[in-house]
């Protein structure tokens, strides 16, 4: 019972942070966090952003009516929660799993031994962590920094081994620009006003470390998630030294799901490279849910024959950019309307998941609106966020990537889409959050909340330690604490 007690202490006080200790990156004992979703106030001040319409009256009845939100597979966190949180680390997929995304992603690119790592680029460390500010890595990188050299530098995951790169600590996707006078301002600098440093590292006892994809995924299988790993299009020649080809890199992906046990029916590989895509479906168990990335295709002779490509080699998922999807009509209520590229996609039956969400400024307007720019002839609010949201679930969006995913999660429960099936049970004839009365006195969620896998030397369950009850009351205080931390506004 000690054991337990000791773990229910960290989850009580690294909560009330919005994460948790870093204790649980090592032990990945986060079972009591699978059954916790908490949305927090974001959704809400978007809420009261969106212009006058029938779907902001019926979001704003969720709103009053809804007292618990639960995992959704519709909720897929980019890089995990990257508005706030260094992106692929474990902090941000704990933060995108707390936010009640269902699926999380590791972008997946490979070292200089050929281990695989959650990074969004092979060659974007000098600007996702401190390479720079250490002189003997600096040194290795492809273009070492050099302060006022007026030359950005270029530091890759091919550049260092696994051993090396987890000496690295996570920050921030930023810059401080190529004219900085020091290694330190040019690591530091540069963070948008609307995003935060606040969870980035800062000195000795705050450094977040890169996962492998094996980490990523005992990690986000402990947290209650299904996966989306993205296969990143190789910076270097390949094949990589001689003998590491583009399907060698594509078939180890797969082989750390199969080797980790994760189940086909859990896994929705992506790639840019169709190729990618083909070939798992040609070769592996996991391709029935390959997702073709897409920003390129942009005229209708160009994308209708993309897609009959794909539907001609069993590809069923087509995954473009947000404004790809839809265009703008004033005479609508909402004033968007799926895009001709939509269209298409439909008609030759691809099933559809869109990006990325909460990944432009406030206002939607200005110098950093890419993902909105088929948009920017209306009158755009924050709040027009949910109006996206809500064209895209009309078409049969299967998901969308959000880079806060608290946003999703909220529109996705009160739409129910792609909700995890969860059942609260308090004590018998008292009555839950949803009004209904029940006789079970246990908390139960997806079923991968029980099935934690830890790694060697730690526990797999709160149930292997000498007191087989204490398992329920981490479940128990798990589902008090989701409560807590919305009475809180997280």
């Amino acid at each position: 019972m000690k054991a337990n007690t000791q773990s229910l202490s960290l989850l009580l006080s690294g909560a009330a942070s919005g994460i948790l200790p870093s204790v649980y990156a090592d032990t990945y004992e986060l079972s009591p966090l699978a059954s916790i979703v908490t949305t927090g106030p974001r959704p809400y001040s978007l809420l009261d952003l969106m212009k006058n319409s029938t779907l902001k009256d019926d979001l704003y009845h969720c709103a009053n009516t809804k007292t618990s939100m639960v995992k959704s597979d519709f909720s897929i966190g980019h890089r995990g929660a990257a508005m706030q949180y260094p992106e692929h680390t474990f902090d941000s997929y704990k933060a995108g799993a707390l936010q009640g995304a269902g699926i999380i992603e590791c972008d997946v690119t490979f070292t200089k031994d050929k281990e695989l790592v959650c990074r969004h680029s092979q060659c974007d460390l000098h600007t996702t962590t401190d390479v720079v500010t250490r002189p003997e890595m600096n040194a290795k990188c492809t273009v070492p920094f050099e302060a006022g050299s007026g030359v950005s530098p270029n530091c890759c995951t091919s550049d260092f081994t696994l051993e090396e790169l987890k000496t690295l600590c996570a920050k921030m996707d930023s810059n401080g620009g190529v004219n900085a006078t020091s290694a330190e301002a040019y690591a530091f600098g540069g963070t948008p006003d609307w995003r935060t440093d606040l969870y980035q590292h800062r000195g000795e006892d705050v450094c977040p470390r890169i996962p492998t994809h094996k980490e990523s995924i005992k990690f986000i299988k402990s947290l209650g998630g299904k996966f989306t790993p993205e296969l990143k299009t190789p910076s270097v020649e390949m094949p990589y030294e001689g003998n590491f080809t583009q399907e060698d890199y594509a078939q180890k992906m797969i082989d750390e799901y199969v080797e980790m046990g994760i189940p086909p029916e859990d896994v929705w590989p992506q790639s840019f490279l169709p190729d990618d895509v083909i070939y798992w479906v040609k070769n592996t168990d996991y391709g029935e849910q390959g997702v073709a990335l897409d920003e390129s295709h942009l005229t209708d002779g160009d994308y209708r024959d993309w897609h009959q490509m794909l539907v001609d080699n069993g590809v069923k998922i087509v995954a473009p950019a947000l404004w790809m999807l839809v265009t703008s009509d004033a005479t609508t209520e909402l004033g968007i309307v799926p895009s001709d590229y939509a269209a298409s996609a439909q008609e030759h039956g691809l099933d559809i998941i869109a990006w990325t969400l909460e990944r432009s400024p406030p206002g939607l307007t200005g110098d950093d609106v890419w993902y909105w720019q088929s948009l920017q002839d209306l009158d755009l609010t924050d709040g027009d966020k949910f109006a996206l949201l809500h064209v895209l679930s009309g078409i049969g969006t299967l998901g969308v990537f959000s880079d806060w995913p608290a946003t999703t999660t909220f529109y996705a429960n009160c739409m129910g889409l792609g909700l995890r099936e969860a059942a609260v049970t308090v004590e018998d004839g008292a009555t839950a959050a949803d009004g209904t009365e029940s006789e079970s006195a246990e908390v139960e969620t997806d079923e991968a909340a029980d099935e934690t896998e830890s790694v060697e030397g730690a526990p797999a369950s709160a149930e292997d330690t000498s007191d087989a009850g204490a398992g329920r009351v981490l479940k128990v205080a798990a589902r008090s604490l989701s409560i807590g931390l919305r009475l809180v506004g997280f």
